[in-house]
């Protein structure tokens, strides 16, 4: 079988597989028009498996990193679905109270990528909470294709609720500090704009590639923002002009970066739409960012 490097993958394979993880297309049709970037010896199958998510050799901290105080938790969240299950950690030496964050997960339910991701945070110095919003469902089902469909099965209000609540949860353990932040990412990074909406109290919120709330709710927003866009991510991108137009008529404090090249998904370095470069920029700014609005 032929090796397949990502230079050798056209942009309308990400583009399909883009419209695949946002249930614009379903495997079948997905498959389908796949087929047509099946030439010089490359098969959709082998294509397949290439743009797929790999979760076994890319786990950068792992769940028993003797750093971390790293635990799964349950807390009640009543408009969520009642006990949602959620990763908890934080750094193994406690000197003082954590600043907190929440990190929300994609469209698929908490996958290794998205615990890695928390314990990332941890490390940097935060007591971080990942919960599952498909536990209600029964949590992630162990692949990314089911989990897909269980989402689109949950109501987006009970959600957003999850996370709420998860907010709730950080802000009264014993080891926080109060001032708390939330990054998501795609779902989870719309999730962050709707919580900057919805949390008066919420210090700080980070979104990459993530949906943009109603222009009318941007006058309720106290937190300072961060925003990761991908260049070559259109869906998303496009309702960003309306957003910075209200966010600057509120005289909301934001940064937003656009990273030229990538695609949707370029933090993610489970899946070819990784970039490097941006992906260590954007969550180095991330960090930095935090730690200047969470002290």
């Amino acid at each position: 079988m032929k090796e397949i490097k990502k230079e050798d993958i056209k942009q309308g394979v990400f583009d399909l597989y883009d419209d695949y993880v946002h249930s614009r297309l379903n495997r079948a049709e997905f498959e389908q028009k796949l087929a047509a970037y099946a030439v010089n010896g490359l098969t959709v199958s082998a294509l397949l498996s290439f743009i797929m998510p790999n979760y076994n050799s890319t786990v950068q901290v792992k769940q028993n990193d003797p750093r971390l105080n790293s635990e799964h938790i349950n807390y009640n969240s009543p408009k969520g679905g009642g006990n949602i299950n959620a990763l908890l950690s934080m750094p193994a030496v406690i000197n003082n109270q954590f600043s907190g964050l929440v990190v929300v997960h994609e469209n698929r339910g908490l996958n290794p990528h998205i615990e890695d991701v928390a314990r990332r945070a941890a490390l940097a110095g935060f007591i971080t909470i990942a919960p599952d919003a498909l536990t209600p469902l029964g949590g992630y089902p162990g692949n990314d294709d089911a989990g897909r469909q269980m989402h689109d099965k949950r109501d987006p209000g009970e959600m957003l609720e999850v996370f709420i609540t998860a907010y709730e949860y950080l802000k009264n353990h014993e080891n926080c500090n109060g001032k708390i932040g939330v990054v998501g990412f795609c779902f989870g990074g719309t999730i962050a704009n709707l919580m900057a909406v919805q949390i008066p109290d919420l210090s700080a919120a980070v979104a990459f590639y993530g949906g943009q709330p109603a222009v009318e709710d941007v006058p309720k927003i106290q937190a300072s923002l961060m925003l990761h866009y991908a260049e070559l991510d259109t869906a998303y991108n496009a309702g960003w002009p309306a957003y910075e137009t209200a966010l600057k008529a509120s005289d909301k404090k934001y940064k937003a970066n656009i990273y030229p090249k990538t695609n949707h998904g370029f933090h993610n370095d489970t899946t070819p739409r990784y970039d490097k470069v941006s992906a260590e920029l954007a969550w180095k700014r991330t960090i930095d960012f935090f730690k200047m609005e969470l002290k």
